[in-house]
Parts: C-alpha cells; structure tokens; sequence
C-alpha cells in the first residue's frame, strides 16, 4: 500500500466517475489514472531513479494533481515548493532538498531558471508550457505514450514526502515523511470528519502545502470523492463555486473566510451543499468562526490545530465542541498523543501554561539532513511544536503562543494570541497582530498592528479603551501602528518576524 495505490483502485472501481475539475478540464478516475501513468513512465525514461527527489513549483491545477501522482507512481519522492518564494529562496530548497528534476508553471520558468543556476544536481526542468526556453523540457514533451502502470515497487515504507516548513522565523526546514505516515494522516481525517465517496471538495488554498494536501485532497483520492482545483483564490469565485457545484466541503485560512465575508452580496450565494467547513493554519477569533457560520448556513465547523512536523496533526475541536469550547485548539487528533509540558517534560496543571508537545504515527521521521536539529526538536519521542499551550481539566488544548511570539511585559507574560482576539473583536478591525519589541523601561512593550475594515480610520484612543475595557492594563498595547495588510506566507500565516523589523526602527525613532 503507497500513496498512489487508492487512485489506480479507483480508476478499477469507478472509471467513469469525476476525480477532478480545474478550469474547464474534467478528468474522470480512469482519465486522471492514465494521465499519471504517462507521466510517471515519462520520468522513469528520462533516467530518474527509485528514491530521487523531484520538485513541484506550481500553483493548484490539474498538472500539478497529475505530477504529484506521476512522482509517486515512479517510486520517487515529492518537494512541494512555495510558488511565492523568490529564486534565492527556492535555490535553498532546492539544493537542500537534493532535487534532481522539478516540474513548473511556464508564468515560473524565469525564477526557476534562476533559482537552478549552477545547480549541477538538478537535472531536468519540466515546464507546463507549450513553447518553453531551450534548456527546459516541455510537459508534453516528457509524457509518454504508455498509460500502463509503471513497473516499479513503491513499499509503505518508502520515503514520499519532503515538506517544507513556513520558514516564518528562519530558513525552512525538510520534514521527510514516507507513505504509510501521510497514510495515517489521510485515514485519520477522514474519520475525523467523516469524509464519504459522495463528497466534493474545493481546494483554493495551495496544495503545496501540507494541510489542504494531506488533509483534503489526499483523502479525496483515497475514497473516490470529487476534487474541484482552483488556481487562486478569489473570494467571489468562490462563493460562486460552492453554489455551481455543490461543493460539500470547504477548508480556508481565517484570511479567506474574513475575504469572503466582506463581499457586499454574500448572502445571494447558495450555500446549501456546504456539509461542513474547516479552518486552520493561524488562530481564527471566535467572532470571525461564527459570523463563517452564519455565512455558510451551518456549525458543522472543525478547528484543525496542527504543524507540517505532524503531517499535520495535532488537534481539532469538533462542531460539538465548538458550542462550549469555541476558541479552544481542541483534543488530539486519532494516531496523536498529545500533552503540555513544562521545561522538564512534565504535565502542567490545568490552567498553567506550558510547551504543546506531539507523538504519534503521523509524525515526521526527521528534518532531511538536518541530525542536529531534528535531534533538538524531539525529547523521548515527543515532537517540542514551540507553541505554549494550557491544558484544561477534560484535556481540551488552547494554543496561547509561539515561544518565540511570547511578550514578557513589566515581568509579565503577555499571549499575543489573547490580545489579537480582542483587537479582532472590535467592529472597525477586519484583522491585527500583536508583537513585543525591546523597551528600556518594560523589558518588551506590547505593540499591535491593525488594519481596518473598508480603509476606515480608527482613532488610536477608541483602540486604547477598548483594549482597557478587555484585557488587564499590562496587556493593553502601547503603540498601535495601522497597515494597509499584513504579511502572510502561503499558508495563512502572519510573518511577525517581517513586522518586528519594519516597525522596530520606527519604534526606535520615537523614543
């Protein structure tokens, strides 16, 4: 059993059912399995070997689905790369990562013939363009006439996966996975949310990364479920697309949902096929997940609290548990241990706060060439995630802060995660971050940066109240900053690292 094992059984099973859409091509199981097919016995010819590395450096499409597949089916490994990283940053994975070949988009050929300059490892560039420049392979090109399956032995315990981290405080690193993990992942979310053979799933956040990869579109393989594959993500087009094709499943980062509830005449959209919604990737405020609910007509909603170590797992708060516990990170996820832990790896009481830690059957097996810092990331077999968490009497996990995200305020600890729930609450803020940077007379002080709903201005006094009138005054900000947007990685994730340079020497100035 391998990652690809569930599409070639399904092209058996159901040959002329939808597997997947992606602007105006359509492929049936048996279609998409042939597609594949080729492809893997076109890499296989070109000289790749079992076990070798090859990239993908593009946006969500079809050719992206079928390249991933052809990789695996040829016994071979996956890099999915961030489509937005610059070439130096791509260069990095690349090398790092021991590629040998990378398929890319023709809108990437420049940046990647950038990025593999003087790489004499890379051997093979394959660009999803007709007319590609005369030192890359066309798709086309690479394709062969055989649709038959490739003759290779891919085992359960051969290496699939190399995901890169969201690099938000440094480089990024590898964490490598072989199949029977990613297996576990894909089987544990589908019992987690109860995914059937009937389900139809649209994927708009990028497939390059790990959550909407091994916990959506994986999954939708494995059962035999429908795949709608969008290039972008437009939040139009997409209430658009729910309603046109009954779309039964939906997963976004917060920024999405706080996108698509800001269109004037949302409510015009038919949300009715909508079975259930995730989100995940960075903390949704409470007041965002249930005006979500109210958007997508149901509180079918799963929080998905997880990191790329874990597969991603970690934990989820169910759409039961979401009634009591809204806000919460949640219980573990199946084939997940899961504990808060203080400095000596012992359990925190309830309430006290502590480092989430993770062992279980989804876990990376390490950080690829990187023994040092795989040997730091994990203690006895538990993965050390670096978010502070508190624990509560039934076992329920709320995320309060990355260790390196924590304000230490006059001597006090400040959870930059509780401050932004608050600044996110406020009727005029469509979002805000919280950030610490050094102060003489605080040790750090409490800075937040908003953006506001429509370009409306937001006088900095109203802020100041009504942050007194919710959180302990030590929380309270102490210089608001106001921002067009905020930076974010592909993932959802703010870059608060990008925050603290920009704002430190204004900052500084001001002083």
């Amino acid at each position: 059993m391998n990652l690809a094992t569930s599409l070639t059984l399904n092209a058996n099973r159901h040959p002329d059912k939808m597997c997947i859409t992606c602007e105006d091509r359509t492929y049936t199981y048996k279609e998409f399995n042939e597609e594949v097919n080729r492809l893997a016995n076109g890499l296989l010819s070109l000289g790749i070997e079992k076990g070798e590395k090859v990239a993908l450096f593009m946006k969500n499409s079809d050719h992206f689905a079928i390249g991933l597949y052809a990789i695996w089916k040829a016994g071979l490994t996956v890099v999915p790369i961030n489509f937005r990283l610059t070439a130096l940053e791509t260069r990095y994975i690349l090398e790092q990562s021991d590629c040998i070949a990378v398929f890319c988009d023709g809108d990437l050929e420049e940046t990647m013939a950038k990025a593999a300059d003087g790489l004499h490892e890379l051997k093979h560039i394959v660009v999803n363009s007709a007319s590609p420049s005369e030192r890359h392979l066309s798709w086309n090109s690479v394709i062969s006439n055989d649709s038959s399956e490739p003759n290779v032995l891919v085992l359960n315990t051969d290496n699939a996966e190399i995901l890169y981290t969201s690099g938000t405080t440094g480089k990024p690193k590898g964490a490598l996975f072989d199949h029977q993990r990613i297996l576990n992942v894909n089987m544990a979310f589908i019992m987690l949310k109860r995914l059937n053979a009937d389900d139809k799933l649209l994927h708009i956040a990028p497939l390059f990364h790990s959550a909407q990869l091994n916990l959506f579109f994986l999954p939708a393989i494995m059962l035999g479920a429908s795949s709608v594959i969008h290039r972008d993500f437009h939040p139009v087009t997409s209430l658009r697309e729910i309603e046109n094709s009954g779309i039964t499943i939906f997963f976004g980062v917060p920024a999405m949902y706080n996108a698509m509830l800001q269109v004037p005449d949302r409510e015009k959209y038919d949300m009715s096929s909508i079975r259930s919604c995730s989100y995940g990737a960075a903390p949704m405020a409470p007041a965002l997940v249930e005006q979500s609910m109210k958007l997508f007509g149901t509180d079918r909603f799963f929080n998905l609290c997880g990191l790329t170590e874990a597969g991603p797992g970690g934990v989820f708060l169910s759409p039961e548990d979401h009634k009591t516990k809204l806000g919460a990170g949640g219980t573990a996820m199946f084939f997940t241990n899961i504990r808060v832990v203080n400095d000596r790896m012992e359990d925190v009481k309830p309430g006290e706060t502590g480092e989430f830690v993770i062992k279980g059957e989804t876990v990376m097996k390490e950080y690829y060439r990187k023994p040092e810092e795989t040997q730091k990331t994990f203690s006895d077999g538990w993965l050390l995630t670096g978010d502070l968490a508190t624990i509560d009497e039934e076992g329920y996990i709320t995320i309060v802060d990355r260790k390196k995200d924590m304000i230490i305020s006059g001597g006090e600890n400040v959870y930059s995660v509780e401050v932004e729930q608050v600044l996110n609450s406020h009727p005029q803020v469509l979002e805000a971050a919280t950030i610490g940077l050094p102060d003489e007379k605080w040790g750090e002080m409490v800075v937040a940066i908003v953006v506001s709903k429509n370009g409306e201005k937001i006088e900095e006094e109203e802020i100041y109240r009504y942050c007194r009138d919710h959180l302990a005054g030590y929380k309270v900000p102490k210089k608001i900053f106001y921002s067009d947007a905020l930076p974010r990685n592909a993932s959802g994730k703010i870059l608060k690292y990008q925050l603290r340079e920009s704002i430190n020497d204004n900052v500084s100035h001001m002083k």
